[in-house]
């Protein structure tokens, strides 16, 4: 194979191959949509995708989306300049190649810059002065550009045809079970004569060093498909393909065939994420966004040697599963969408936290890592056994697996007696930190903790129910939910800054952002107070919530929650229009397309876990779900009045496919129909006002 030699970034560090492209550097990845009276860059088509038809007035512009597979995820940086000319950057994550030490972040990581249209000749002429005309994100990373060429005689003149002759179509993204990145790109003459396209055979492999691995050394390897000498006629293309993979080196090298990994990437976003679960509002940007969400939710779960693990992704959380990220977040929204491996991950998860339970009820570990052979639990007891059984009652509830169900039965009644034992002399349950790992102080006892153990609480005794336990047992976790919601309301009920809400653990004199944890768990109490406080410019900017009152930090997770509560309050004027505003900036602002962790922290990262919450604004705030049982639910909707009509169609759990249609038949009344199979039932209710629905009669 003839091999060229270029100029490739290969960097394990943390670094840019250009200033500012991670986003990182600048806060300018924070602004929306819009510069002024400018349209938005990014425009939804009429196939529901997300393009950018580039023009002048948004370049330069950089930016980074990652996509994931079972073995392999990608980080691509990308970056236009004014000039429309794009760079890229890809950084390689292969989950199972585990490097020394084997913890959280030990996944085989590198960072490639390779400039494939640079090695591309045409009549033996370079390919210059390429301009990217459209970018469409869609699952994958897709442009668009033209390419002039060369001149032959460049002491003629200039030394580039101004005339574009070639249009290059790119196709970037990961393989859907393979330890691979492809990029496929459609070369297409667009001069009248023919032209010889010289597409080089081409590889580059990286060794790693063998005692930095944990199965010796690996490699990374990147090489051209469909490599050749083609006679490309006026009009007519030339595919080739380029894939980075990466294996141990003991294995032999991969043999990629790109039209089958591009069909199941394809089926993948078309079965699995548009064939269920499809949210249809007169909002297309909140469509188009829960659309989205599914795809980074559902595409981030790793096949380990430990089973399938969500991965909460971000160049860092691979292989692992954790309390939150895991149990509490995405696990619960599975079930809705019926994706089968969601669910099983869902369900391994659990297994893996089960094998941690104890005579002794010494804490569950924060995190499983390393393919669930090692743990962390650098930051003590977070409140994790409250979040596994929250996540756990909801899933097993949801999945309506009568075996799974048992299996999950003693995971939770652990859990619920942990925190039981943790309960302070307030009666509310005391942890050492909460879920942002001491980043913000959360005292002794937090808000959030109880607040998830509270909805536990329910969760079980229904699922109790379900499996015939006994009513003592029942009784007794509806007794101690009663008596920790009085609890939670002595102990975190206070007035700051003249808001009637709550203070997050003693001593808190600061408006919190997770003062909205009680409204997403049926407790309101103090719902009016909490939401004004919530959306008052002291907690909610321009990009969400502040973590804290005064502080410049934001996770997006406390603003998908309170958005989520928003609803669940009976404030969905207010709720659509947050949620409308907040979309928009995520979907077709300047960091697209999917919910990020946090800013500054983490360079806005495309966690996916942030995605699942994203779907259950809709599924619990919206259209107000909440299980009761394996056949039963209360629905509780939630619609402006600036809608007539709402669905959310093809959901897939309580062992049900069923739609819920939302109309309204009144400015105060709603019709709600629910069809499963054969089966309509019509309800006529008022916003926000529970309905009880029972599959089995």
């Amino acid at each position: 194979m003839n091999k060229l030699t270029i100029v490739t970034a290969a960097i394990l560090l943390f670094c840019t191959f250009t200033p500012g492209i991670s986003g990182q550097e600048h806060g300018d990845c924070l602004s929306g949509g819009k510069r002024g009276d400018s349209p938005a860059r990014w425009q939804i088509d009429r196939q529901g995708k997300i393009a950018w038809n580039v023009t002048e007035a948004f370049l330069p512009h950089h930016d980074h989306i990652e996509m994931s597979g079972e073995q392999v995820a990608c980080v691509l940086r990308w970056d236009l300049d004014r000039d429309s000319r794009l760079r890229t950057e890809r950084s390689l994550v292969f989950p199972m190649l585990r490097t020394i030490p084997n913890n959280t972040h030990a996944s085989l990581m590198m960072r490639i810059a390779t400039d494939i249209p640079s090695i591309i000749s045409i009549n033996g002429l370079a390919l210059q002065n390429g301009r990217t005309e459209k970018i469409t994100i869609d699952g994958m990373f897709c442009t668009e550009e033209a390419w002039c060429l060369g001149r032959q005689n460049i002491g003629s003149g200039k030394g580039i045809s101004p005339v574009p002759s070639i249009r290059i179509e790119r196709k970037i993204f990961p393989s859907v079970d393979k330890p691979f990145i492809c990029e496929r790109y459609i070369m297409t003459n667009i001069r009248k004569e023919e032209v010889t396209a010289y597409i080089p055979e081409y590889s580059q492999i990286f060794r790693t060093i063998e005692d930095k691995g944990k199965d010796g050394a690996y490699i990374v390897e990147i090489s051209i498909n469909g490599a050749g000498t083609f006679a490309v006629k006026g009009g007519e293309s030339v595919t080739f393909d380029v894939v980075y993979s990466g294996r141990r080196a003991c294995d032999p090298s991969f043999s990629a065939d790109i039209d089958k990994e591009l069909t199941a990437r394809q089926e993948f976003i078309s079965t699995s994420i548009d064939g269920s679960l499809v949210l249809e509002t007169p909002d297309s940007v909140i469509n188009t966004m829960f659309r989205y969400a599914k795809i980074r939710t559902s595409e981030s779960i790793c096949k380990t040697s430990g089973g399938y693990m969500h991965a909460p992704g971000g160049e860092s959380y691979y292989a692992a599963i954790w309390a939150n990220d895991q149990a509490e977040y995405a696990n619960p929204f599975f079930p809705f969408l019926g994706y089968a491996t969601g669910n099983m991950s869902a369900i391994n998860s659990f297994r893996h936290f089960a094998r941690f339970m104890n005579d002794g009820y010494k804490p569950m570990p924060s995190s499983i890592i390393a393919e669930g052979t090692d743990i962390w639990n650098g930051a003590g007891d977070r409140g994790d056994a409250a979040m596994i059984a929250y996540g756990a009652g909801r899933f097993a509830l949801e999945y309506a697996d009568r075996t799974t169900a048992h299996e999950l039965w003693p995971l939770i009644g652990w859990c619920l007696e942990y925190c039981r034992r943790k309960l302070n002399s307030a009666g509310v349950v005391s942890s050492d930190t909460d879920e942002l790992e001491g980043r913000f102080s959360a005292g002794t006892a937090n808000l959030c903790t109880s607040s998830l153990y509270y909805d536990a609480l329910l969760s079980a005794a229904w699922l109790g129910e379900e499996l015939g336990k006994p009513s003592s047992v029942i009784k007794a976790y509806r007794k101690q939910a009663a008596e920790l919601k009085k609890n939670i309301g002595k102990y975190f009920n206070a007035e700051i800054e003249g808001f009637q809400t709550y203070r997050y653990y003693q001593g808190n004199t600061l408006l919190r952002s997770w003062i909205c944890i009680p409204l997403t768990v049926g407790i309101y109490d103090r719902a009016e107070g909490t939401a004004d406080a919530l959306c008052s410019p002291l907690l909610w900017k321009e990009d969400g919530l502040l973590t804290e009152q005064g502080s410049s930090t934001y996770w997006d997770r406390s603003t998908l929650y309170a958005l989520r509560g928003l609803y669940a309050a009976g404030m969905p004027g207010t709720a659509t229009e947050k949620l409308h505003s907040y979309s928009a900036r995520r979907l077709l602002g300047d960091h697209v397309p999917y919910a990020i962790e946090a800013w500054p922290e983490g360079s806005q990262r495309h966690l996916a876990a942030e995605s699942s919450l994203y779907c259950r604004i809709i599924t619990e705030g919206m259209f107000g779900i909440r299980p009761t049982g394996f056949r039963s639910l209360d629905i509780s909707p939630s619609m402006p009045e600036s809608w007539d009509r709402m669905a959310l169609k093809g959901i897939k759990a309580f062992g049900q496919d069923f739609d819920i249609i939302v109309s309204r038949t009144g400015k105060d009344t709603l019709e709600v129909t629910v069809m499963s199979g054969n089966s309509t039932k019509t309800y006529t209710t008022r916003n926000n006002t529970e309905i009880h629905v029972d599959f089995n009669g």
